[in-house]
């Protein structure tokens, strides 16, 4: 199904059921305190067999934040809780992002990754929702769902996301959007102030890129190896692998 064409379908759903719901009493409840929403979550997660998120680029956490977020994952994951998450690409910027990312998914959390815009959402089975109230990343408040037929149009929105993210696990989807333009114009053979020239960005800049893509796809300098052919051939490697996971 062309995706327009199911975003369409889902939007008049919202409609239909916004509608349907006009006059009736509605069950959702608006969170302000972000130490309740924490506590709300984990009251969800402790009888829920079953989570989807989807986490957009914010600002950094908090270093304790961070690790105590950590930690509610890996207890919840040795709790039989079922992850999948969904995260915007920009995550992979930040190392220390990318390589706790790299841990959850290890452990359990079976992580997919996407370039274009997402909200913080949180899907408790078919049971509980959590929507952040506002698009700034790291806001305190949230929305609490327990309305069925608006957690079955979040559930819909999470599952298109998902089959248009890419996995993680092979290494040139760990790379950033640019990252991954870049090393698309290597792969057709031009050098970096050929590539310069076709992103209008300086020539300063695709070296930091190109050096990036080394880093991400482990290519450790060598007089053996030249590392522009090892990633262009992760490359078409990377290329091979999502035809693979289109069919």
């Amino acid at each position: 199904m062309d995706e327009n064409v199911s975003l369409a379908q889902l939007a008049r759903r919202l409609e239909d059921v916004v509608g349907e719901l006009r006059g009736l009493p509605v069950d959702v409840e608006r969170l302000e305190d972000g130490e309740l929403v924490r506590q709300q979550i984990l009251r969800a997660a402790g009888s829920a067999r079953e989570l989807r998120a989807m986490h957009p680029v914010g600002s950094p956490d908090t270093g304790r934040r961070e690790q105590r977020s950590r930690r509610d994952v890996l207890d919840a994951l040795q709790g039989g809780l079922a992850m999948r998450t969904i995260v915007h690409s920009g995550v992979l910027d930040d190392p220390r992002k990318a390589a706790r990312l790299k841990e959850l998914h290890a452990a359990g959390d079976l992580h997919r990754i996407i370039d274009e815009p997402i909200q913080q959402l949180l899907v408790f089975d078919r049971s509980v929702a959590f929507v952040r109230i506002t698009p700034v990343a790291h806001s305190p408040g949230a929305l609490l769902i327990r309305q069925q037929s608006l957690i079955s149009i979040l559930i819909d929105l999470f599952e298109q996301t998902w089959a248009r993210a890419r996995e993680v696990t092979a290494p040139v989807y760990r790379l950033s959007p640019r990252e991954r333009e870049v090393l698309a114009l290597i792969a057709e053979g031009r050098s970096n102030g050929a590539i310069a020239r076709a992103l209008s960005i300086t020539e300063a800049a695709v070296g930091k890129h190109v050096a990036g893509v080394f880093a991400k796809l482990e290519l450790s300098a060598s007089e053996d190896d030249n590392r522009r052919v090892l990633a262009v051939l992760a490359y078409l490697r990377g290329e091979v692998t999502l035809a693979h996971l289109a069919w």
